[in-house]
């Protein structure tokens, strides 16, 4: 078993949550609650079980809030803060909090969705072919809402299709990635700039590889998805 208790995750919370606000207002969406508790207290649960002892909240939109709930620790976690001054987006939040890492490989984590997967697995494979940074894939029914990654027979990342582009079964990012510390210190200090538009795309021709896995998964980004979370963490 792998042991986490040394690795940084960092959880990307700064999203203003648009899309969910008609269901979840003055609060961030990590704080929308699921039968009576915090989405992001699953999370919290997840990394717990998993064995992480350390994490970065990159916090920005109403960031206050999530540090009045948890301070300084949940459970066995040790948290801390690098909140945003402006938005950053999620490339440019990661950034920020690069001075709180301390480790050489970052688990990096959307704050609004949660994968129950092997990461246990996802981490061997990623540092058995000494990878720059991979991404865990997930199976979809239909990708219309996520987009779609796409790769080849070795399972290197080759492209990054849009939303709505396509529909039908696919393979999406989970918002889950094992990233070197030095690939994200090249990313542009006090930038507005995104993970998923901007520099994955542009990592194509580093060692930047997907991680095809099972695992049950959720994303509470638009209402609808978030009313499923009920039953999800029933």
């Amino acid at each position: 078993m792998t042991c986490f208790s040394k690795t940084t995750v960092a959880i990307l919370t700064g999203g203003q949550g648009k899309r969910l606000r008609s269901v979840v207002y003055n609060r961030p969406k990590v704080l929308a609650e699921v039968n009576g508790k915090y989405f992001l207290s699953y999370l919290f649960d997840y990394l717990i079980d998993t064995g992480f002892k350390h994490v970065i909240l990159c916090t920005g939109y109403l960031g206050d809030q999530i540090k009045m709930v948890y301070g300084e620790t949940y459970g066995s976690l040790q948290l801390a803060y690098s909140q945003e001054s402006f938005p950053l987006g999620t490339a440019g939040a990661l950034r920020l909090a690069e001075s709180y890492f301390k480790s050489d490989s970052i688990f990096v984590m959307n704050g609004d969705s949660i994968y129950l997967s092997d990461l246990n697995l996802f981490w061997i494979w990623h540092k058995n072919q000494e990878r720059d940074a991979s991404v865990l894939l997930t199976q979809v029914p239909d990708i219309k809402r996520f987009g779609q990654v796409l790769t080849d027979n070795q399972c290197k990342v080759i492209r990054f299709e849009e939303k709505g582009d396509n529909v039908g079964t696919g393979w999406i990012n989970s918002g889950i990635y094992i990233i070197d510390r030095a690939l994200i210190k090249e990313i542009p200090e006090n930038k507005i700039i995104s993970l998923e538009n901007e520099i994955f795309p542009s990592w194509i021709d580093k060692k930047f590889y997907g991680f095809k896995s099972k695992g049950r998964f959720i994303d509470i980004g638009i209402p609808e998805s978030y009313a499923e979370a009920k039953n999800f963490f029933a």
